[in-house]
């Protein structure tokens, strides 16, 4: 089981944000606590598609935390293969 962060830079609101999935919703949600991150900025909970929008500097302690670096194009893969 793993928790990815991609290598996407999306602005927004003076941030650049990447995206956090995992394997399993807990995964996910254990790795937001880690990063001080709110449950309610989860983006489409419960779906193939459930994620946060992490800025870049919280995306430097998801790795140091364990995360996996992957390409944005892998997280579409990643993505897919759930439906």
């Amino acid at each position: 089981m793993a928790v990815y962060v991609d290598d996407m830079k999306w602005p927004f609101r003076g941030m650049v944000m990447c995206h956090m999935l995992a394997d399993t919703t807990d995964e996910l949600h254990a790795m937001a606590d880690h990063l001080g991150m709110e449950r309610r900025w989860v983006q489409y909970p419960d779906t193939a598609k459930e994620h946060y929008d992490i800025p870049l500097s919280r995306r430097l302690i998801a790795i140091e935390a364990g995360a996996v670096e992957v390409s944005w194009r892998f997280m579409v893969v990643l993505i897919r293969s759930r439906r």
